[in-house]
């Protein structure tokens, strides 16, 4: 079960980060990095269910601390796909073009528990 948990959230990283860098890159919004938004957030929902799944059976080592910053990543990346879908469908000028701030600092957050979950991981 390990290597498809690291696969999803691995996966999941891939998403975020095309969809971040993209849209900071182009400087505004599209469609596609919404949907590419929700795709790592889907990746990173069955990821982290397998991981806590292999926590919870004794064959990981459950980290207290880990647990809430993945669970803060993933409330943070819903509500940033969430918020994105919203200015998407609004298509106000401005909220398209700032986007792409809001992006990087959750994209950041959720390094986090990312870093921290695989070094943790390497230490076992």
């Amino acid at each position: 079960m390990l290597p498809f948990a690291i696969i999803a959230i691995t996966a999941a990283l891939a998403f975020y980060s095309v969809g971040v860098w993209a849209e900071k890159v182009k400087k505004i919004l599209k469609k596609w990095h919404v949907v590419v938004f929700w795709c790592g957030f889907v990746c990173d929902c069955i990821g982290t269910s397998l991981m806590s799944l292999i926590a919870s059976t004794g064959e990981g080592a459950a980290n207290p601390l880990h647990a809430v910053t993945g669970v803060v990543a993933i409330l943070l990346m819903l509500f940033h796909a969430s918020w994105a879908t919203v200015v998407l469908a609004r298509k106000q000028e401005k909220l398209l073009k700032n986007f792409h701030k809001f992006s990087l600092i959750v994209w950041f957050i959720w390094l986090v528990p990312y870093f921290s979950g695989m070094a943790m991981g390497m230490m076992r």
